[in-house]
């Protein structure tokens, strides 16, 4: 008995010919040329660090237009789920390096502006000074 898939391929989910059949994208050869897809792109990417990025990826990522041919082998030579982890790997890596090569207001402990400073005296004395206007108010 064959079935069909959400597609309308046959054979969907088991049963006949196909269902001891490897997919090729997940042998080695399918897998290196994905990777060289990937390291093609990213290249691209980073070659082209100082343009625009106009195009966008999956996870947010943008590139420019320049990088659009090595991302369509890229996008062609690798699952989408591969594709989304990739895309979502390199934009974690580029936002860490982004902190770690931020500037050095991003460094170190948050300096927050003071309103104003109180003097050792005015702070000491209040108290005292507080108490002695409440009782006299109060006679």
């Amino acid at each position: 008995m064959s079935t069909l898939s959400p597609d309308g391929d046959s054979d969907y989910g088991g049963g006949g010919e196909a269902a001891g059949a490897v997919m090729a994208d997940v042998l080695s050869k399918g897998r290196e040329a994905c990777y060289k897809a990937r390291d093609a792109f990213y290249t691209c990417v980073e070659k082209h660090a100082d343009k625009k990025p106009t195009e966008i990826a999956t996870m947010g990522l943008l590139y420019p237009a320049d990088c659009k041919k090595s991302r369509a082998n890229f996008v062609n030579s690798c699952r989408p789920s591969w594709v989304k982890h990739f895309d979502r790997q390199y934009s974690a890596k580029k936002r860490v390096q982004r902190l770690l090569d931020g500037g050095d207001d991003r460094r170190g402990p948050i300096s927050l502006p003071q309103p104003y400073t109180l003097d050792f005296y005015e702070v000491a004395l209040a108290p005292a000074n507080n108490i002695a206007q409440y009782s006299a108010r109060q006679c």
